[in-house]
């Protein structure tokens, strides 16, 4: 796994724009190299922000968006269209506004889908889904995803792996159904940290002031049950891209001069 690196930017707005030009840049050569690029995306304010940047951003029909497979590293196990989901979310800040083919955005099943309410069995469809993706080429039952990102919680958690949690101790399964939550909706569907360990690169979004403590606990070689971002770690590459406030507690050596 790799050694995690920092970037420091001065607010979330400029966290938000510049990260959503380093994702073009990351698409794009992916696409060049091979054809395709593999996306998992993240909910919560920074993940949206960085769609919602990616949308008005002048690059973005760089991007061939039909060649884009899109996934995501959690979701709020709730009716499809609720406004908590995080895919609704995601379509809202950009997905409906970019020519996607249909056939590769992965969102997670809904709690009105065919599995109804049992998570534990939309969880094994997401698993076989991912692992029907899956390449001689790649590590494991999982796409090798050029890019995993994760917003990281005020208690470290990411995805919806939460600290000490059954789901965050989990070695075997890819993606895992997710109960009682200490923060809602309790049931949830998650990757889990093997799968998330699978991509190229994984970047860990964390903004604003209440993440501070969960940023420097979590670079401070924190255990992944007690601290998961401090488990969420990409094969190539692991990048933290942090706002100022976020970044506050953390000590100087660990971070470069701010790159915007």
């Amino acid at each position: 796994m790799s050694t995690p690196q920092l970037v420091v930017h001065r607010d979330k707005e400029l966290m938000a724009q510049a990260a959503a030009a380093r994702l073009i840049t990351k698409i794009v050569d992916a696409q060049a190299s091979r054809g395709y690029a593999s996306i998992v995306l993240t909910g919560g304010r920074n993940g949206n922000r960085l769609l919602a940047a990616l949308s008005s951003a002048p690059a973005r029909d760089a991007v061939d968006w039909g060649r884009l497979d899109l996934w995501w590293g959690d979701e709020r196990f709730l009716p499809g269209g609720d406004p908590d989901r995080n895919d609704t979310q995601a379509r809202a800040a950009l997905l409906d506004s970019v020519p996607l083919d249909p056939a590769r955005v992965h969102a997670m099943p809904a709690s009105d889908g065919p599995y109804g309410s049992d998570v534990d069995a939309a969880a094994e469809a997401y698993e076989a889904e991912l692992a029907k993706a899956a390449g001689p080429e790649n590590h494991g039952s999982v796409p090798t995803f050029d890019v995993l990102m994760l917003g990281v919680g005020p208690d470290t958690h990411v995805a919806s792996l939460f600290p000490e949690l059954p789901a965050v101790r989990e070695t075997e399964r890819t993606v895992v159904g997710v109960h009682g939550a200490p923060k809602p909706p309790p049931t949830r569907i998650s990757l889990t940290l093997p799968a998330i360990r699978s991509a190229r690169e994984v970047w860990l979004l964390a903004a604003g002031e209440d993440k501070a403590q969960a940023a420097a606990i979590a670079l401070s070689g924190a255990g992944e049950v007690q601290a998961p971002a401090a488990g969420a770690q990409g094969r190539s590459r692991t990048l933290w891209l942090l706002d100022a406030a976020a970044a506050s507690q953390l000590p100087r050596s660990l971070y470069p001069p701010a790159s915007a």
